[in-house]
C-alpha cells in the first residue's frame, strides 16, 4: 500500500510538473512572440506617418507625409503640389538640420510661394512666347513669366492637391503621388495622367520618380523646384557652398531666358564647375549670361550619358561638412541661385529667405524644347509613357 501510494503520489507530481511545465513553455512561446511583435514595433519606428498639414480656403484637407530611414534622416512632403517641405541631414557631426526651404503649413504655400520644394510642370522651365507648334497646330499658353511661359503655368501642378497613397517597401519609406491634369489645363492638350513617387532609402537618398501617359500628343518635363542650403535652410547665403558639375557645355539665353538654340562651353567661363568650386566665387561676374540671369539660373548639358549611376552633381558645404549628390537619367539641369529671393519671405521656425540664400537643381530637359528641334524632345504620344528618375543622396565628411 505505502509502495503504491508512493507511487500514485510520484505520478501525479509528475503529471502536475509535465502539466505545469507544458503550460509555461506554451505560455513563454506566446509571450516571446508577443514581446518580438512588441520589440519590432518599437524598434521599427512608421516608415510613413500621415498628417495634417492645414485646409485649402475651400475647406479642403491638405495632408503631409513623413518618411524616415534607420539613420534618422527625414523627408516631409504634401499632397499640395507634390511639395518636398522639408529634408533633415546630418552634419559631420551627426548634428541634423533642414536643407530644405519651405513653410510649416499651407498657408505659407498659399501666401507667397516662390515654386518652394514644389513639382513643376506639366512643362517644367520655359516655353519662349508662350506658344508652339504641336501636330500642325499652335498651342498658346498663359505667359506668367515676362513673355514666356513658366513651370506649367499660374495654375500648374504645383498648385493642385494630387491623390496620395503609402508606397513603402524593401527600398525604403515611400509615398506615391498621382494627378489627372485635364484634357486642355492650362491649355495643354491630351489628358495626362502623372505620377510621382518619393522613397526614402536607407542610404540617405531622396528617390524621385516620375511618369506619365497621355491620350493626345502632348509635351512634358517634370522636375522638382527645391531650394536647399546645406548649412540649414535660413542660416545664411549659400555663396560659401562648392559646387561640381558633370557638363561641358550649357544652353546660353537671351534677354528673356530663353536658350538660343546654341550650345557654349563652360571652359575659361563662370559656368566651369568641372572641379568643385565656390558658387560665389563668380556669381558678380560681368559674363553676358550671368548679367542676363542676374547670378546663375541656367540649363547645365549632363554628360553622364542618362546613366543613374554616374554623378551629375556634387555640392559640399564646408563649414558642416554635408555633401549632396545628384543622379539623372535627365539631359539637363537648371542651376538656380534664388537670385530673387529677397528677404520678405518668413519660413520654417520664423526664419527668413534672403537673396542667394539657397540653391536650386532642377533635373530636366532642356528649356523651350517644344521650340528647339535640335534639342531632346519632350512630345509625349498616346501609348508612349514618359518616366524619368532623379536621386538627391546626401552624406557628410
Amino acid at each position: 500500500m505505502q509502495f503504491k501510494r508512493t507511487c500514485t503520489l510520484l505520478s501525479l507530481l509528475a503529471l502536475g510538473l509535465c502539466l505545469s511545465g507544458c503550460g509555461q513553455q506554451t505560455s513563454e512561446a506566446g509571450n516571446t512572440d508577443a514581446q518580438k511583435s512588441q520589440t519590432a514595433a518599437k524598434g521599427a519606428e512608421p516608415k510613413l506617418k500621415k498628417e495634417s498639414f492645414g485646409k485649402l480656403p475651400d475647406g479642403t484637407e491638405v495632408d503631409s507625409y513623413t518618411l524616415t530611414n534607420k539613420n534618422g534622416v527625414e523627408v516631409k512632403i504634401t499632397n499640395y503640389g507634390a511639395t518636398v517641405t522639408s529634408i533633415k541631414a546630418p552634419d559631420r557631426n551627426g548634428k541634423m538640420d533642414d536643407v530644405a526651404l519651405g513653410y510649416d503649413s499651407i498657408d505659407g504655400y498659399l501666401a507667397k510661394n516662390p515654386h518652394l520644394g514644389s513639382l513643376a510642370g506639366r512643362y517644367a522651365n520655359r516655353i519662349g512666347k508662350g506658344e508652339f507648334k504641336l501636330g500642325g497646330k499652335t498651342i498658346t499658353l498663359a505667359k506668367n513669366n515676362g513673355p514666356n511661359h513658366l513651370h506649367g503655368g499660374p495654375n500648374g501642378f504645383f498648385k493642385q492637391l494630387w491623390k496620395a497613397t503609402d508606397a513603402s517597401g524593401a527600398a525604403g519609406a515611400a509615398v506615391r503621388m498621382t494627378y489627372l491634369s485635364k484634357d486642355g489645363e492650362e491649355n495643354y492638350p491630351g489628358n495626362l495622367e502623372a505620377t510621382v513617387t518619393y522613397t526614402l532609402t536607407d542610404q540617405n537618398e531622396l528617390k524621385i520618380e516620375y511618369s506619365a501617359t497621355t491620350d493626345k500628343e502632348t509635351v512634358v518635363n517634370l522636375t522638382n523646384h527645391s531650394y536647399f542650403n546645406l548649412a540649414g535652410a535660413g542660416n545664411g547665403d549659400i555663396l560659401g557652398h562648392q559646387l561640381k558639375i558633370n557638363a561641358k557645355q550649357t544652353t546660353p539665353v537671351d534677354k528673356t531666358m530663353i536658350p538660343t538654340g546654341k550650345l557654349a562651353d563652360v571652359a575659361g567661363t563662370p559656368f566651369d564647375f568641372s572641379k568643385l568650386t565656390a558658387i560665389g566665387a563668380r556669381i558678380n561676374d560681368p559674363h553676358e549670361q550671368i548679367v542676363i540671369g542676374n547670378g546663375y539660373d541656367h540649363n547645365f548639358v549632363l554628360d553622364t550619358g542618362g546613366k543613374l549611376d554616374v554623378q551629375a552633381v556634387e555640392v559640399y558645404e564646408p563649414a558642416t561638412g554635408r555633401v549632396m549628390e545628384v543622379f539623372t537619367d535627365q539631359p539637363g539641369v537648371q542651376l538656380y541661385t534664388a537670385n530673387f529671393l529677397d528677404g520678405t519671405i518668413i519660413g520654417k521656425g520664423g526664419k527668413t529667405y534672403p537673396r542667394r540664400g539657397a540653391f536650386c537643381l532642377e533635373t530636366q530637359h532642356y528649356p523651350d524644347s517644344p521650340n528647339k528641334p535640335n534639342f531632346p524632345s519632350t512630345v509625349l504620344k498616346p501609348g508612349e509613357k514618359y518616366q524619368t528618375t532623379t536621386i538627391y543622396k546626401f552624406s557628410a565628411r
